[in-house]
């Protein structure tokens, strides 16, 4: 008995000391990477990373006028080579856990993003809270290769940016690898990514004199990204953007402003949206039906116009739905007749509403979402004109 008890003790003691810290990475031995950039290659890829220097982002240490990042870039047949490859550059291993933005280029989502999508869902390190986009008409590492003023870190302003402007600005789509994934793998509906450009001198903009300047080369999101599973079929402009996001319901804030009828306009800002996207189907033949509901507020009022009038209000409300259904019907026509592509997810309305059906179109659904009719209704109302009832303009002739 004392002999099986005393072998339970070593055995629990051997336990115990497997436990712990036995998988730790020491942070002197790392190089924590903040964002990554990737492009074709002759043979492969090429691998840019944006990598922190610790001691130019630390609060209590003087700025010793070096960069707070460093960039490093290598080669390789396949996206792990490259990344171990960039060792021979670098002191430290480079460690994803931190990674806040990866830029692909044009020529890598044209060509097809599954082997990319692959490897980062495949890894470990990598988690699943980083936003993607996709360079335009410049190579993606530029993109982190570009010093930024306000946030030290570039792939920080990537991040916060695209955050901001998906709440306030409504052209961006804020993506993350497990929805892009979700979408990709999905007969029903296809990915969007936000592209991103370079604005200025792009020399410039890779060196320290960037940031101490009032007007320096700057990042910019512009238009969103047509996938067609996981290749690059084309892009929206920015207002058929804008109609993507309305449809989807993705709008959480946004401004745009309606033309009074004796001249001068008043901006309207969209306080909160609400779509609806719902199927019918009539011998085996689907048909879409979306509802948008919008509320704004006004403000500002740069005619004279009397806001008091239930009239004016009315207008007021017809005009911004117009537009907002403009902008909806732009989006849908282009990749409807351009791109063949279901961005909208109308394929899965399809699927909720008759599963028989959607199994008959599933693999035809490129051709049948081109000529499918959508039907768009578009309800505005008007919560607040501000503290000022009236317009300056017609106080001003009263």
């Amino acid at each position: 008995m004392l002999r099986k008890l005393g072998f339970h003790l070593i055995l629990f003691t051997l336990l115990f000391s497997l436990v712990g810290c036995w998988s730790r990475k020491e942070l002197n031995d790392l190089a924590i990477a903040m964002g990554m950039a990737i492009d074709k290659a002759e043979q492969g890829y090429k691998v840019t990373v944006q990598v922190v220097n610790p001691s130019e982002i630390a609060l209590k240490q003087a700025s010793t006028m070096r960069s707070p990042v460093s960039v490093h870039s290598e080669t390789g047949e396949t996206l792990f080579e490259a990344i171990r490859k960039i060792t021979k550059v670098s002191p430290r291993k480079m460690y994803f856990a931190h990674l806040r933005i990866l830029v692909l280029s044009e020529e890598v989502a044209r060509d097809g993003i599954s082997k990319v999508l692959d490897f980062i869902s495949r890894e470990p390190e990598f988690r699943t809270d980083f936003y993607l986009t996709v360079a335009k008409d410049q190579p993606a590492g530029n993109v982190l290769k570009t010093l930024t003023i306000i946030e030290k870190i570039p792939a920080n302003k990537l991040y916060l940016s695209l955050e901001t402007s998906e709440k306030t600005w409504a052209p961006t789509v804020a993506l993350q690898l497990d929805e892009l994934v979700s979408n990709i793998l999905s007969d029903g509906i296809n990915p969007v990514i936000t592209g991103i450009e370079v604005i200025g001198d792009k020399s410039v903009g890779q060196t320290r004199k960037n940031v101490e300047t009032v007007a320096p080369t700057r990042l910019k999101y512009t238009s969103v990204a047509v996938f067609k599973k996981d290749k690059l079929v084309g892009w929206l402009n920015e207002e058929e953007s804008k109609g993507y996001n309305y449809i989807m319901g993705n709008v959480k804030s946004t401004v745009g402003h309606v033309n009074c009828p004796q001249g001068g306009n008043v901006l309207m800002e969209v306080i909160r949206t609400k779509s609806d996207i719902k199927a019918s189907v009539t011998e085996d033949h689907p048909r879409i039906n979306v509802h948008l509901a919008v509320e704004e507020n006004v403000a500002e009022a740069n005619c004279s116009i009397d806001l008091l009038n239930p009239d004016t209000i009315d207008h007021l409300q017809t005009k911004a739905e117009k537009i907002i259904k403009s902008f909806m019907e732009q989006a849908i026509r282009k990749t409807q007749t351009e791109y063949q592509a279901d961005i909208f997810g109308f394929g899965e309305a399809v699927r909720r509403e008759n599963p028989d059906v959607w199994k008959k179109l599933r693999n035809n659904w490129s051709a049948v979402f081109a000529e499918l009719p959508v039907d768009i209704q578009v309800d505005v109302k008007i919560r607040r004109v501000g503290t000022t009832n009236q317009s300056l303009q017609k106080e001003m002739q009263e």
